[in-house]
């Protein structure tokens, strides 16, 4: 079994974190996000499932 892994770890997904995951997922980094709100979390996740990592 292999590990999934991340370049980059973002909490926080107001308004500014999910635009700054979208940009970093743009230049090609696989990025992980945490929310506190895990139903924000997944709706992002759901929303962009072609993101690195996503």
């Amino acid at each position: 079994m292999s590990e999934a892994t991340s370049d980059i770890g973002l909490i926080g997904l107001a308004v500014m974190g999910q635009n700054l995951a979208l940009n970093i997922a743009d230049h090609g980094f696989k990025i992980s996000v945490y929310n506190r709100t895990t139903s924000k979390m997944e709706e992002f996740v759901a929303a962009n499932p072609d993101t690195p990592g996503g």
